[in-house]
């Protein structure tokens, strides 16, 4: 009998949606959290933005390493076990990422850190799915995407909120009496499944040990691909002898892991799930919504501030109602799952998110709070009408012995989904900016009536102000120069959200690949 034959709770399932939820937004939180307390890092320990901007790298990479190993671990462990330890050494890093005392040290912290959450949230996932009953398993998933959803926005805005008026230790040491409280109730609510001890027996009897090979290509293959992804723009790409390096390392250990693992008896990842018509469709879309979801939710706010003048705290509440839009969504859809085949509700989603996109294309400088908090509630109205179909969907035709392989995956596809996105477009926002700045520039010369005419026009207001006439014609030129690289960054930054809104488009078409799957019955997982 597998480990993840379905559990006796001994307590309602909602109460476990809640506590492993509540674990959930904990780690999700922790990678947006820390971002906007960069300069406050920096500051506070003595080191450089580019030194402190590790803080977030070694997260991400340890994060998506350890994601490989989890449905390994949880065999030969135990889920519940393998949760609580996750859940502690994620409660106990985040701990010493408070008080940590140099910037070595809060990396070290940070990488264990990423450890407990890449190996908590595959495992929450998990154990809803058998939590539930197949019928009401897209009601349980909603209350899990509202932490996957809704946490990486909160988490920049609370992590402002921390570092500008307590310390950039509270991003860190928040997650202390949390993380003991959830701790407590994991161990009082969660049991193992049914026959987990048995198996647990049977595996060490037959000696099945970890594809330690497998599971070195991959995390290498996974490791390397995010610090690439995530220094990339910083080391010039490959102008960087480093970012040259942890390519030819990405592309090797990409090579020879996909033949070892499809030979592998017990590979560390089972490829040919990747491969499947289902389950690979839900991996493209899963890391579609990842990315769409991280882009968005770190661009959308430098948009406004970069070029509309909002402060932090504004750019945070810009995004509060697109939250608030998605909580309620998550839960409709997670009744309309029953109901309504995944893949209609994925289409339908993917068109509200590219619609939302589109939106922001038409945005200008002048525009309005609402205009941009709309185009954020419409996001937010698409993203449960994707993810929770998709995750349902993902489950379709995955035998329960597979369950916890195929949330790590999930988890995988939106980390990496993630990052591939920000990358993306942090590349188009830069280089399109430079292209729009060059393009103006070209129209910034003495013969073009309209710059003279301009030019004029601003240094006899400035010498209407009291500046003499070379002081004014001074400040003339640098104020059109600050409007030429204003307006370039705001037409990159529309550039992009073109850019997300074919991504958005593009998904339409692949989820209505998905087939049909079993609903409102009870159904095996394993079918």
């Amino acid at each position: 009998m597998s480990t993840n034959a379905v559990a006796k709770p001994s307590a309602t399932p909602w109460i476990i949606a809640i506590v492993v939820a509540l674990a959930s937004f904990m780690e999700v939180l922790d990678t947006t959290i820390a971002n906007v307390a960069l300069n406050y890092i920096s500051g506070g320990l003595g080191v450089s933005q580019d030194e402190a901007s590790w803080v977030v790298t070694t997260y991400l990479v340890s994060n998506a390493v350890i994601v490989t190993a989890t449905s390994y671990l949880v065999r030969i462990l135990g889920r519940k076990t393998f949760f609580l330890g996750c859940l502690a050494l994620f409660t106990i890093s985040s701990v010493m990422c408070g008080f940590a005392p140099n910037l070595q040290f809060l990396l070290l912290a940070r990488i264990l850190q990423g450890i407990g959450g890449g190996g908590m949230v595959p495992v929450a996932q998990s154990i809803l799915a058998d939590s539930f009953p197949p019928e009401k398993r897209g009601q349980g998933f909603a209350l899990f995407g509202v932490a996957v959803v809704v946490a990486p926005v909160v988490g920049p805005t609370l992590g402002g909120w921390l570092s500008d008026n307590f310390s950039w230790h509270w991003c860190f040491l928040i997650n202390g009496p949390v993380g003991i409280l959830t701790l407590a109730a994991v161990a009082m609510l969660i049991k193992e499944p049914e026959g987990s001890a048995e198996e647990r027996v049977r595996l060490r009897k037959e000696k099945i040990g970890f594809d330690w090979i497998g599971f070195g290509l991959v995390a290498t293959f996974l490791g390397a691909l995010e610090l690439m992804l995530d220094r990339g723009l910083e080391d010039d790409w490959f102008g960087s002898n480093f970012i040259i390096m942890a390519a030819a390392i990405c592309a090797l250990a990409f090579v020879l892991m996909v033949p070892w693992e499809l030979k592998h008896k017990n590979p560390a990842v089972d490829i040919r799930m990747l491969v499947s018509r289902q389950f690979g469709t839900c991996f493209l879309v899963m890391m579609a919504t990842g990315a769409l979801l991280l882009a968005t939710t770190q661009y959308l706010p430098q948009l406004v501030q970069a070029n509309l003048g909002y402060t932090a705290t504004w750019a945070g509440l810009m995004l509060s109602p697109g939250g608030l839009v998605t909580m309620i969504m998550m839960f409709v859809v997670g009744v309309l799952s029953s109901k309504v085949q995944p893949k209609y509700l994925i289409a339908v989603g993917a068109g509200f998110v590219a619609f939302s996109m589109y939106q922001v294309t038409s945005a200008y400088s002048g525009i309005g709070f609402w205009y941009l908090a709309e185009a954020r509630m419409l996001q937010g109205i698409g993203l449960p009408f994707i993810f929770l179909p998709i995750t349902t969907a993902s489950y379709d035709g995955i035998p329960s012995s597979k369950t916890d392989q195929a949330s790590a995956l999930l988890n995988a596809a939106r980390n990496t989904g993630g990052s591939i996105g920000v990358s993306l477009i942090s590349n188009i926002i830069t280089h399109r900016e430079q292209f729009h700045q060059s393009r103006m520039v070209e129209h910034v010369i003495p013969s073009n009536g309209a710059y003279q005419d301009t030019l004029n026009q601003v240094t006899n207001y400035f010498t209407g102000q009291g500046s003499s006439l070379v002081t004014a014609n001074q400040q003339a030129l640098a104020w059109i120069n600050e409007q030429v690289q204003s307006q370039a960054s705001f037409l990159a930054y529309i550039d992009a959200f073109w850019v997300l809104t074919l991504i958005s488009l593009a998904a339409i078409p692949l989820a209505l690949t998905l087939r049909n799957v079993t609903l409102g019955k009870k159904a095996s997982m394993g079918h």
